[in-house]
């Protein structure tokens, strides 16, 4: 599956409660947004069982500020309907796919017990 423009109107139809989400939130003034844009969506035809989506911030005010975004490109990750990964900053291509690689790999049950046992 290639990337997905979301937006406030189709962004919680994208969303999974299991798998994998990769948001890649951005602006078209900005100048390493528009050096990892291509690596993300090269990203996006490798990897046809994860959602990637592009998030305009121009566009998307609400879904920036849902998310905290204070500066672009972030890349926030999404794995079984919990945030995993949240990073300002553009990858280079070797990066990136170590990432996919890590978010893949990512014990979930171990990721839900910590985070019950910090709400203790």
């Amino acid at each position: 599956m290639a990337y997905i423009n979301l937006n406030a109107d189709n962004f919680n139809a994208h969303m999974k409660e299991e798998g994998l989400v990769i948001l890649d939130f951005w602006a078209p003034w900005c100048g390493p947004c528009k050096m990892f844009g291509p690596t993300f969506e090269a990203a996006s035809e490798k990897h046809a069982d994860i959602v990637f989506g592009k998030i305009n911030t121009e566009d998307e005010r609400d879904l920036a500020a849902h998310f905290n975004i204070r500066s672009i490109p972030t890349l926030i990750a999404i794995k079984d309907g919990i945030m995993v990964f949240n990073q300002a900053g553009a990858m280079m291509a070797a990066q990136f796919e170590q990432l996919i690689q890590g978010l893949r790999e990512l014990d979930m049950d171990k990721v839900r017990a910590d985070i019950a046992s910090q709400q203790e």
